[in-house]
């Protein structure tokens, strides 16, 4: 496998990316597919591998950033377009997202950063925070559409 010095484990359809293949990462999701929304635009997951944000298929201490931009949704219909767009949380949530963070931060690198994005529509920042015993070193609430908050973490 080539070197990627980024890692965005659960890329979705890479919509936050402004180079959507971009060489420098590694795009992972577990999920593939391709459908198209209620306003006729395709949506598509491509990742370039295909896996678990619980239980990552790296070594340790391989990335040098991580971007995570896991699905915040815990209540929506499974055939939605919000679920097709973002993904869905399931029961267990918050054993996943607690796995989620050791998995990012067992793959950085030392000193390695990670951004974390989260949408606050249903689960409060605070209960998400919590699940890490990692603090962020800064962050930016956007309120536009429902309190989206990104956090930078440094790995110690």
């Amino acid at each position: 496998m080539e070197f990627h010095a980024v890692l965005d484990p659960c890329c979705g359809s890479r919509m936050m990316w402004f180079n959507k293949h971009d060489k420098r990462c590694l795009y992972g999701d577990k999920r593939q597919e391709k459908t198209v929304l209620c306003d006729g635009r395709t949506l598509e997951v491509n990742p370039d591998i295909l896996m678990d944000f619980t239980q990552m298929p790296f070594d340790d201490n391989t990335f040098y950033l991580v971007v995570f931009d896991p699905p915040h949704l815990e209540k929506a219909g499974d055939k939605s377009w919000l679920v097709k767009k973002y993904g869905k949380l399931g029961q267990r949530w918050q054993e996943d997202l607690k796995q989620g963070f050791t998995e990012c931060f067992r793959v950085l690198k030392p000193n390695g950063t990670l951004i974390f994005k989260w949408n606050e529509t249903q689960i409060k920042i605070k209960d998400i925070l919590s699940l890490t015993p990692y603090k962020p070193l800064f962050g930016h609430v956007t309120k536009r559409h429902g309190g989206t908050h990104w956090f930078t973490f440094m790995k110690n």
